[in-house]
């Protein structure tokens, strides 16, 4: 669909209630609660993994209309410990995010979540489908071996040429069959500067790979030891790992949420999540919109995603998309 770009974000807005949720295995959330008490609930999933909330995902919906959660995962933003990758997987944060709809005593709620935030809401949604309202996704990650060699082995480098270089330079040639391995390998060392030097590295590849255009703000953020530590551990633990999920278990399971509304955001030019994945998710679930940007890349930021986003949870609220 075309787009007009006519939505912004809604004014910034403080949360209501924050607090933080003991989650066992020595896990503790951060939490925090918008919008208007008692009105439709909606929960939000921040990407990487490992990313992290920041205050502009509180504006995706209007304060009016929805009492929205948003939490860092594990590891992640002011959850505890800092960057944790033990006791740390896709299952555990799906039961997370279960406890967390209990604490807020919601019967269910919508789920949002763009890249990694995509792969969890399906994950969450295929365990817990009565739980779950509607969908609104955005840049959408399956997780498949496909999307990880896009990434780390092929595909993205021969877009964005001379960061590829920059990226793979950290790492001595006889590695680089296996980047996330030793880029896995180097965020663990016992040596601090070791860590902070691969986890610059690793985060600002993914910055670079997030928008259609350069973006040095951004860029800054994702260089950042505060939001690259944390980032760069967890994500690269999640690829080394296959994201604690079966070969195409996203698509396999579409059945048990075939029947529940969502709306798919997706930029054409998305080098991070290429429009594939997207699409192949829309041809399985019938019952999802499918809107494609034409000008937009990965970022939750650029204007075109904005305007999805903001469209698609005005009109699971009722409102004219």
């Amino acid at each position: 669909m075309t787009m007009s770009y006519e939505r912004t974000l809604y004014p910034a807005i403080e949360p209501y209630e924050t607090g933080m949720l003991d989650v066992g295995e020595g896990h503790s959330l951060y939490w925090e609660r918008c919008g208007t008490p008692g009105a439709k609930p909606a929960v939000f999933l921040h990407g990487g993994p490992g990313g992290g909330m920041s205050p502009d995902h509180r504006r995706q919906w209007d304060p009016q209309s929805y009492d929205v959660l948003l939490f860092d995962q594990r590891g992640c933003g002011r959850s505890t410990p800092f960057a944790e990758i033990e006791h740390n997987d896709t299952k555990r944060i799906v039961a997370d995010v279960e406890r967390l709809r209990e604490m807020c005593g919601h019967d269910k709620w919508q789920v949002f979540g763009g890249s990694w935030g995509a792969t969890l809401a399906l994950a969450y949604a295929q365990t817990y489908p009565e739980r779950t309202s509607e969908l609104v996704l955005r840049g959408v990650f399956l997780a498949r071996q496909k999307e990880k060699d896009w990434l780390y082995t092929y595909g993205a480098s021969e877009v964005m040429a001379e960061q590829w270089d920059r990226f793979t330079g950290l790492i001595p040639e006889d590695e680089r069959g296996d980047l996330v391995e030793a880029y896995h390998t180097r965020l663990t060392s016992g040596d601090e500067a070791t860590r902070l030097a691969a986890a610059r590295e690793w985060s600002l590849w993914e910055g670079t790979v997030a928008t259609l255009l350069p973006n040095e703000a951004l860029l800054d953020q994702f260089a950042d030891p505060s939001k690259a530590v944390p980032f760069a551990r967890i994500c690269a633990r999640f690829f080394r790992d296959n994201f604690y999920l079966e070969e195409g278990q996203l698509l396999r399971d579409i059945d048990r949420i075939r029947d529940i509304p969502g709306i798919i955001v997706q930029g054409r030019h998305d080098i991070c999540t290429p429009p594939t994945s997207a699409w192949e998710l829309k041809k399985a679930w019938p019952s999802a919109e499918f809107w494609i940007v034409h000008d937009a890349g990965h970022s939750a930021s650029e204007p075109g995603i904005i305007d999805g986003l903001v469209r698609a949870t005005d009109k699971f609220a009722g409102k004219d998309a």
